[in-house]
């Protein structure tokens, strides 16, 4: 499988089409922060300080990064608010909530398969 800068070539698309979806949902999901950033989204829109707050130590640059490609992607929608100082609020898109069923799957396997925390 190979992935060229502008996607994935054609070939593979019409060859292997359900390595095809796979691959196309890890490329959505790929970046460190993704996964966290659509679930801090899930339950309301946010700002982009709300964000960066819960996500800790990342980077303006990193963050923003992130969110320019889930919103090309079609995943989340960017929200500018007319307002002096401008206000702007990330949400999902209709696409985004359908990805959240992945990463509630993904978060079963881990609780069942993954290293339990140890108690406090």
């Amino acid at each position: 499988m190979r992935v060229c800068i502008e996607g994935f070539e054609k070939e593979f698309i019409k060859d292997k089409r359900n390595m095809y979806a796979i691959a196309f949902t890890q490329n959505v999901l790929s970046g460190r922060w993704k996964y966290f950033i659509i679930w801090y989204l899930e339950e309301s829109a946010r700002r982009f300080t709300d964000i960066k707050k819960f996500l800790g130590d990342l980077s303006q640059g990193s963050l923003t990064k992130q969110l320019k490609e889930l919103e090309q992607d079609g995943i989340i929608k960017r929200k500018l608010y007319p307002e002096v100082p401008p206000r702007v609020e990330y949400s999902l898109t209709e696409k985004g909530i359908k990805l959240l069923a992945v990463l509630k799957k993904m978060e079963e396997f881990g609780k069942e398969y993954g290293e339990k925390p140890e108690s406090v």
